[in-house]
């Protein structure tokens, strides 16, 4: 895919200067420059061209707040004085697998805000005293391929704000948790008044069955109360009829 093609799909419906982070990794460069990026993308803090056949960045635009800058495995060997007057607020720069040969193609790099330089797989990398050459030429950086002048690696924390800027302004995850919280809460509300509700209709039908129960009850001491009644006034015809017989028989 084309360079100026890949950077207007990445804006998904965003205006330039709204763009904070853009990565084109792996499309083509027509002519080795840098196509379809322009001064409008005011906001943009990294950027990510790897492996897309840059050759040259005269044709970078002016990027003010760009801080970190991927441009591994192209073809740049020289050409980097622009960066310090587009790009003042660079803080990283990788140039890993390009073709840097000599040291005096990064002089240009003296960025007072600089801090990390990744020429891993550069020629230059195999100058004699090649570290201690580029500490001496830039000392501003502190990081050089990954590690400082004492050989100790970047630590994890160098890049936990490159994360946090992926991941979104400080606070929203804070603001994702609460959310969650609500949500479980009122589902939790939601369940505790469906079983209060469901307590209180199987109450309702306990009441209807004792109720039912109750007149049940009655009946039946209706009905004994009929029968004995009944029962009483058929005795009192047999005794009637038994007297009769008698006074017959006197």
């Amino acid at each position: 895919m084309e360079m100026k093609k890949r950077i207007s799909l990445e804006l998904r419906n965003r205006s330039p200067a709204e763009v904070v982070e853009l990565v084109v990794d792996s499309c083509r460069s027509s002519d080795g420059e840098v196509e379809g990026l322009t001064e409008q993308y005011t906001g943009l803090e990294i950027l990510s061209m790897v492996n897309i056949g840059l050759s040259s960045l005269a044709k970078l635009p002016s990027l003010p707040k760009l801080r970190k800058l991927e441009l591994s495995d192209n073809s740049i060997s020289g050409g980097l004085d622009s960066l310090a007057e587009k790009c003042p607020n660079l803080t990283y720069l990788n140039l890993s697998g390009n073709q840097i040969k000599e040291l005096s193609s990064i002089e240009p790099l003296n960025l007072k805000n600089l801090k990390s330089l990744d020429l891993y797989s550069c020629d230059v990398t195999a100058a004699d005293d090649y570290r201690d050459s580029v500490f001496e030429l830039l000392p501003q950086i502190v990081y050089l391929d990954g590690f400082d002048q004492e050989d100790n690696e970047v630590p994890d924390s160098e890049n936990v704000s490159d994360e946090d800027d992926e991941a979104g302004p400080p606070g929203d995850e804070e603001e994702e948790e609460d959310e969650d919280e609500e949500e479980e809460g009122s589902e939790g509300d939601e369940v505790g008044l469906s079983y209060l509700m469901k307590e209180g209709i199987q109450d309702e039908e306990d009441d209807g069955d004792y109720v039912e129960e109750e007149e049940d009850e009655e009946e039946e001491e209706e009905d004994g109360e009929a029968d004995e009644a009944r029962a009483q006034g058929e005795k009192r015809k047999r005794d009637a009829d038994d007297e009769g017989d008698d006074d017959d028989d006197e």
